[in-house]
C-alpha cells in the first residue's frame, strides 16, 4: 500500500486535478491529494501526499511558496495572465532600471485584490464562474506577504523574469499585473514556474513520465514524517505507550515542551504530537490502521 509524499514536476496544460487523477491510475490509491493548486499554464513543484500522508496535507498551505515568473509589459488580459482575452495594450518606454525600482513597491507586507479569473467564493458562487458570464464584483483585498522580490532578467523590451517568493494567498499574476499599473503600461503574466512549495524545492521532483517508467513507482515516495523534519524525534520505549497514542489517549512523559514526531518503540512512525508540561497530546495520527 503506498504512503508518501511525491514531489511532481507538474506539466504545462495540466491541472493539479489531472496529475492527482493520473497517480490514483499509476499508484493505485485512492487516498491522494495535492497541496498548492497550480494553474494550467504553470509548471513546477506540486506536492501529492499519498494514502495515510494526505492527513499531512492541512499542514502544507501554511508553508511559503517561491516562484519564477514572466513578467510582460504593454498588455493586460482579463484573466491576468496570456490565456486570457487581451483587454488593452500600450507601448512600452519603461527600462529595467524603472522595473527594479518600482519592485520595492511589492515587497513584505502588502494587500492584494484577487482576480475575477479564480476559485474565491462570493455569495456561494466561485469568482471564474462569474467571470465567465462576464460579470465581475467587488473584491476585498487581501493581506499576503512578498518576502522576495527580485529581477533576474530582461528577455525583450517588454519581458522580464522576475523571482517570487510568497506567502500563501498570494496571486502572481495580480502581482503581475499590479506592477504593470504602477508603471503606467500594464502588465500580464506570460509564464510561471514554481521551485519550492510546501518546503520542498524543485530538485525534489519527478515528472510524471519518470513515475509511469519506474518499475516501483512507490519506490520514489518520500516518507511523510520526512516533511516533519524540523521537529524533534520522540520514540517511545514501550508498546503500552505505543498503544496509547494509537488510541489517542494522552501520554506522560519527561521531555522539554514542543512539537515531536512520535515513534513507536520498532521505529514506526505514529504521529505528530504536543508535549505541554509532561503530557503528550497527538496532533494527527500517520499510523496504518
Amino acid at each position: 500500500m503506498a504512503n508518501g509524499i511525491l514531489i511532481i514536476d507538474k506539466p504545462t496544460d495540466w491541472t493539479s486535478h489531472d496529475v492527482v487523477a493520473k497517480l490514483r491510475g499509476i499508484l493505485h490509491e485512492k487516498r491522494i491529494g495535492h497541496a498548492g493548486t497550480l494553474d494550467p499554464m504553470a509548471t513546477g513543484v506540486l506536492p501529492v501526499f499519498v494514502g495515510r500522508a494526505t492527513r499531512a496535507v492541512e499542514f502544507a498551505a501554511e508553508r511559503e511558496k517561491e516562484y519564477l515568473a514572466g513578467l510582460r509589459l504593454g498588455q493586460v488580459t482579463d484573466t491576468q495572465d496570456v490565456t486570457g482575452s487581451t483587454l488593452s495594450t500600450a507601448p512600452v518606454s519603461v527600462t529595467r532600471e524603472d522595473v527594479e525600482k518600482i519592485l520595492a513597491q511589492f515587497r513584505g507586507d502588502i494587500r492584494q485584490i484577487p482576480p475575477m479569473y479564480s476559485a474565491i467564493k462570493k455569495e456561494g458562487k466561485k469568482l471564474y464562474e462569474l467571470a465567465r458570464r462576464g460579470q465581475e464584483v467587488e473584491r476585498q483585498p487581501r493581506p499576503i506577504t512578498i518576502y522576495e522580490l527580485e529581477l533576474l532578467d530582461q528577455l525583450s523590451p517588454t519581458d522580464y523574469t522576475l523571482r517570487v517568493k510568497c506567502s500563501k494567498g498570494t496571486y502572481v499574476r495580480t502581482l503581475c499585473h499590479d506592477i504593470g499599473q504602477a508603471l503606467g503600461c500594464g502588465g500580464t503574466l506570460f509564464s510561471l514556474r514554481r521551485t519550492q512549495s510546501a518546503g520542498f524545492a524543485l530538485g525534489q521532483a519527478v515528472t510524471l513520465e519518470q513515475v509511469q517508467a519506474a518499475a516501483d513507482p512507490a519506490a520514489l515516495l518520500l516518507p511523510v514524517d520526512a516533511y516533519f523534519a524540523g521537529h524533534p524525534a520522540l520514540t517511545l520505549t514501550s508498546q503500552r505507550a505505543e498503544k496509547k497514542v494509537r488510541n489517542g489517549n494522552t501520554l506522560s512523559l519527561e521531555a522539554p515542551d514542543g512539537v515531536y514526531r512520535v515513534y513507536g518503540p520498532t521505529g514506526d512512525f505514529l504521529a505528530l504530537s504536543r508535549l505541554t508540561q509532561g503530557v503528550l497530546t497527538t496532533i494527527k495520527s500517520f499510523f496504518e490502521v
